[in-house]
Formats: structure tokens, C-alpha cells, sequence
């Protein structure tokens, strides 16, 4: 393990690891897990060290009391409706986000949004300060919390503050769009450690906090008011054995086998699943996959296209734009291409229960997983942990941080209409042989780098 028995862990990230869940006709309520990667790695050690989690609800308004879940010390944060709209909403969701991920929509710039901002992080610091203890360590998650660092450093100079950030880190001309670019740097900078999901995303940080917030050293290693912080690239992976195990089963393997039954066995079966987000190129994909039904390269006898969209900050305009958009590319297709029992693409904009995702992955041959931008995406580390036969073809955007680990699977340019429509034929086509041989050495990649390493490489490097 990273930490010591006497040092304590405590996570400071936008939300909980449970969910606060109100009980039908009596008053008050239970908590239940939340499914993710970061829960299920740092949960053991912080059970093993009886640490504690702050964050907020999901749900607007007062925050429940705190209490113990499992061992872990469960820390709820309030946010008030203007906070949520805000905080969440505006500056960490139509600001950072869509700027972090290479302005891909126009991001907005609010001065209200701003102030909010600033007030949450600070109620995040001081519910973090008196939480803590001696020798505890504090690991701060993503964009929403910049300014954690710096706050609970100036409240806590004792503490050992590490920071990640799960989405990229843009370009530092990119990032100098930003008006509060200099206080999100020296946020940031109160921190021992930021990581990073690519060596890249943590030279553009590097980068900018030389140029805007007068930092001095390297793209490794930066100095600040007399501080030194470290900086390096850590990705974020899954839990192998987990998800390689419940595809396993075979209540899974008889789920996969329905699906293709239905879908028509004969059929060779794509699948996409993607937050309903403008980041992730659905509407793109769906062009390159329409164009090939268009050029008759593919058939809807021979193949077919299903992606599940899980919806995503629905009250935040960008996203009822692109579920419009999505929405209207599918029964354009479908009505363009489908015959009598063919339909070209099923859509289904759900949320999806785990087993049947495994069973979706078992049932696929060919994953597509093409973001414009990605810090990680998990879902392709997924995909491959639950091809335990080795069989099946992942295409991956270049444009996603997995993509540095994963360089077997066939690498695409999503912005490229014609080139992702020929990687989907290529790996159509691809000999069995050939298959194999990639999705071995993909699997064999995330394996060793799964997500309990990711964690325990954090916190050495934290401690080092």
C-alpha cells in the first residue's frame, strides 16, 4: 500500500462515493455505492486507514448529515441552487469543460460564474481543513476543485495536498482565453503533486504556469513562492479483474448471446457508448458509418451500428443541442438505409446497467470509441478487459488519452469522415489471427496498468 498505517486519506472531489438514497413513506434515507473507477480504488484504502470523503450530493439544497459508510468517513457539502447553477452548471460546465477539451464549443466567460466558483472551492477547503488530522493526506479530483490546493494550503501548511485532473489540460494558448488563468494556476500550485492523465496534458500545465503565473523549473518540477511542486503524467485505468470476471459469467455470455440473436447473428455487430456529450464525436461517427452504407462498402445485412448514449446535464443548452442532433442522425440514417428487419443503428439514450454493458461488450466485434477529445476514456479499457477470448477490434480516437497506452487498436483521426469509415471496414475485415494478436497485447497493457496502480503510483510519488 502507499500510505502509511498512521496517515489517513482523504479525498476532496465534486461528488460522493454513495449516493444519498430518500426511503419510500419514512423519513430520512440510506446511502448506496456509486459505481466508477475512483471508488472502487482508493475505497480499500481508505477503509484500511479510515479516511474520509467530502463532496456534494448531486442534489441541490442542504447536504445530509455526516456520517460513516463501509469505514469511510462520508462528508456531504451543500450547494444551494444558485450554487449548482453557478458552480456547476456555468463556470465548471459551459467554462472549463468545453475550454479544457480544446474549445471544441465556444466556452463562456461569466464573472457571477466566476464568483461562484470561488465561494464552493472555498467551502470545499475549509470542510476539507476540518476534517483533516496530522500526517493525513489530502488527494484534491479535477476541474471543478482548481483552487482546493491553494485554499486548504493556506488554512493547513502542514498538509501533503495532491491534485488530479481527469480531463485534458489545453494548450497554453488555448488556456490564456481564460480571464482568472493566473488564479486557477497558483490554485493549483498549492498543491505537492498535480497529475495528469498524458505527459502532454502535464507540459501544457507546466507551460502555462511558467508564462502566467511566473513559475520557475521544469516541465516536471516547478517552483512558486518558495514551493516546489511535482508534476507528472499518471493514467487513470479500470479494474481488470473485475470487469474481465463479470463478463465471465455466464449469465453475461447468455445476455451476449440474446443480443446477437436479436440483432441477427449473422450480422457483425459495432457498438458505441458514450456520455451524450458534444466531446465524444457521436454525430461524426454516425456520418462515417452512414457514408459506408452510402458507398454500399457495408450493408445493413452485414452489419449493424448500435449506440447507447447515457444522458448527460440535460438542463445545459450544448447537450440539448447535440441529443437533438444525434437523435435526428439516427432516424436519418434509419430512414435512408434500413429494410424490413435491418435497421441500420439502434439507439438507446439510457443509462445502462452494468452486466448488460458486459454483455454488450462480449456481443461486439468491432468498439468504437471516437472523442474529439478525451482525457482518458475508461470505456475502451473496458471494452478490452472484457474480451477474455481475445477476440474483437477496438478503434480509438487519437484524440483520447488512452490512446497513448493503447497502440494496438486501430488509431483514427475522428475529425477525418473517410479515414474512420475506413478503419471501421478495416476492422470489419480483419483475420481472426491478426485480432487476436493486437487484443492480447491491449490486454495484457491494461492489466498491468490498472487502477489500483494508478493510485498507489499517485500516492508513492506524492510521498517520495
Amino acid at each position: 500500500m502507499a500510505l502509511a498505517e498512521d496517515r489517513r486519506l482523504i479525498i476532496v472531489a465534486n461528488r460522493l462515493p454513495v449516493q444519498y438514497v430518500a426511503r419510500a413513506g419514512r423519513t430520512g434515507g440510506a446511502w448506496e455505492r456509486s459505481a466508477g473507477g475512483l471508488v472502487t480504488a482508493l475505497e480499500p484504502i481508505l477503509q484500511r486507514t479510515g479516511g474520509a470523503w467530502i463532496g456534494w450530493t448531486g442534489a441541490p439544497g442542504r447536504a445530509p448529515r455526516a456520517s460513516t459508510y463501509q469505514s469511510i468517513n462520508i462528508r456531504p457539502i451543500a450547494l444551494p441552487g444558485a450554487d449548482v447553477e453557478g458552480f456547476y452548471h456555468g463556470f465548471s460546465n459551459s467554462t472549463i469543460w468545453p475550454l479544457y477539451h480544446h474549445a471544441i464549443r465556444p466556452p463562456r466567460f461569466h464573472r457571477a460564474w466566476w464568483s461562484r466558483y470561488v465561494e464552493v472551492n472555498r467551502r470545499f477547503a475549509r470542510a476539507a481543513a476540518r476534517s483533516v488530522r496530522k500526517n493525513d493526506t489530502v488527494w484534491v479530483h479535477d476541474y471543478h476543485l482548481q483552487l482546493v490546493p491553494r485554499m486548504l494550503r493556506e488554512l493547513r501548511p502542514d498538509l501533503r495536498i495532491g491534485f488530479f485532473l481527469h480531463t485534458p489540460f489545453p494548450p497554453e494558448e488555448l488556456f490564456a482565453w481564460l480571464p482568472w488563468r493566473q488564479q486557477i494556476l497558483t490554485g493549483l500550485l498549492g498543491a505537492d503533486l498535480v497529475g495528469f492523465q498524458t505527459y502532454a496534458d502535464a507540459q501544457n500545465f507546466s507551460r502555462s504556469a511558467r508564462r502566467y503565473a511566473s513559475a520557475e523549473g521544469t516541465d516536471t518540477r516547478l517552483i512558486h513562492n518558495g514551493r516546489t511542486t511535482r508534476v507528472g503524467a499518471f493514467p487513470i485505468s479500470i479494474d481488470f479483474n473485475d470487469f474481465a470476471a463479470g463478463a465471465s459469467r455466464p449469465s453475461v455470455l447468455r445476455a451476449a448471446q440474446r443480443i446477437r440473436d436479436r440483432l441477427g447473428p449473422q450480422r457483425k455487430l459495432i457498438l458505441a457508448v458514450d456520455r451524450l456529450d458534444y466531446t465524444k464525436g457521436i454525430d461524426l461517427r454516425m456520418h462515417a458509418y452512414a457514408e459506408l452504407l452510402r458507398r454500399k462498402e457495408i450493408s445493413v445485412e452485414q452489419c449493424v451500428l448500435v449506440q447507447i448514449a447515457v444522458p448527460s446535464r440535460d438542463l445545459v443548452k450544448d447537450y440539448v443541442e447535440i441529443r437533438t442532433q444525434v437523435e435526428q442522425s439516427v432516424g436519418r440514417v434509419n430512414g435512408d438505409f434500413s429494410v424490413p428487419g435491418y435497421v441500420a443503428i439502434h439507439f438507446f439514450r439510457r443509462s445502462i446497467p452494468r452486466d448488460e454493458l458486459l454483455a454488450f461488450y462480449r456481443a461486439a466485434d468491432v468498439m468504437l470509441v471516437t472523442p474529439l477529445r478525451d482525457g482518458m476514456n475508461l470505456v475502451a479499457k473496458e471494452y478490452v478487459a472484457a474480451r477474455t477470448d481475445n477476440s474483437g477490434v477496438l478503434v480509438l480516437s487519437e484524440f483520447a488519452g488512452a490512446a497513448k497506452e493503447l497502440r494496438r487498436a486501430i488509431l483514427v483521426n475522428p475529425y477525418d469522415v473517410d479515414g474512420t469509415g475506413a478503419a471501421i471496414v478495416s476492422a470489419l475485415k480483419m483475420p481472426r489471427a491478426e485480432a487476436e494478436s493486437r487484443m492480447t497485447v491491449l490486454r495484457g497493457i491494461v492489466r498491468r496498468n490498472n487502477v489500483f496502480s494508478w493510485a498507489n503510483q499517485f500516492l508513492e510519488t506524492l510521498h517520495a
